[in-house]
């Protein structure tokens, strides 16, 4: 049961910052469906800094990670913002390019980086054995992760700052009428900017929440195993509202928590069911709650629909 509690909470906190980063996407109006790819690219970027900066003191490391994967998430996001925001392109075929633009690169890279220090390795692993131990801590028998504590703070930190800063409210505003924002002065491309870059920082974090998780090492060709498309239906099911993301990020995390540690229960073991069936949970479930929460969920008004100033 431990155990169970421990992985619900990781991966929860792993659909909770990249859904957290679709949110604030979509309330500036732009639909973030490059999710998936940019928490690789965050995850690149963290496993990164672990592996040129192995001897690092714990505080530094957790600090340092966090940055890398933040600037690299924002850096891939920029690519969705200049697109859908400057180009007006359409911003569900950005996202889907995106996705396989971020494991395909990432994997090259990785692999171009581990041939150039020998000629014999070819895979597309970053090893983190001994700096993965720098994000966690005991508190008697039960191991909490750095990542969670981060997301707690993150989460009252996006509640506050979208209901209760002038930058939040005005982020919103673009979001459900930007042509009525324009008129009083805010700066709408600006503003939807602002938003995918703070998306592209927090999927970015999510993603190094995800490969450190449970291994000592990532193999990128595997991507984030479909994280970032979950996280979609997380922030959906949330209904855009950082508080009820968290708790709809625990229900999602139970479910894939419940893949990796069912052997553990003799009454799931009882039942006798193919492993893949516990794997495939989460992603059952994800259509299950898109089906049922869909006729209740409404997004920002104008999410998805590039901004013409021109049209006003």
């Amino acid at each position: 049961m431990l155990l169970l509690i421990q992985y619900t909470l990781i991966y929860a906190v792993v659909l909770f910052l990249a859904a957290l980063g679709g949110c604030f996407c979509e309330r500036s109006g732009v639909v973030n469906l490059a999710l998936e790819g940019i928490m690789v690219m965050g995850g690149l970027g963290g496993a990164l800094v672990m592996r040129f900066f192995p001897g690092l003191p714990a505080p530094l490391m957790i600090l340092f990670v966090i940055v890398g994967s933040a600037a690299a998430g924002v850096l891939f996001s920029l690519l969705l913002a200049v697109a859908a925001v400057s180009f007006k392109a359409d911003q569900t075929l950005v996202g889907t390019a995106m996705n396989m633009l971020a494991v395909a690169s990432a994997t090259v890279f990785v692999k171009a980086l581990n041939m150039a220090e020998n000629e014999s390795n070819v895979s597309s692993i970053i090893r983190y054995i001994d700096q993965k131990k720098a994000f966690t801590f005991h508190i008697g028998a039960f191991e909490m992760n750095w990542f969670e504590v981060l997301a707690l703070l993150l989460l009252v930190g996006a509640w506050v700052l979208l209901h209760r800063t002038r930058f939040g409210l005005r982020l919103m505003a673009c979001g459900e009428h930007p042509h009525a924002a324009d008129s009083v002065g805010i700066n709408v491309y600006r503003m939807r900017y602002a938003g995918v870059m703070i998306s592209g920082a927090l999927a970015g974090i999510g993603g190094i929440a995800y490969i450190t998780a449970g291994v000592s090492e990532w193999k990128f060709e595997n991507g984030v195993a479909g994280f970032g498309f979950l996280a979609l239906a997380v922030m959906i099911f949330g209904r855009w509202q950082p508080v009820h993301i968290a708790l709809a990020g625990l229900l999602f995390g139970f479910f894939r928590a419940l893949s990796n540690v069912y052997t553990g229960f003799n009454v799931l073991v009882a039942l006798n069911l193919p492993g893949s069936l516990y794997n495939m949970l989460p992603y059952i479930i994800c259509l299950l709650v898109l089906i049922l929460a869909s006729g209740n969920s409404h997004a920002p008004r104008a999410s998805g629909i590039p901004y013409d100033k021109s049209q006003r």
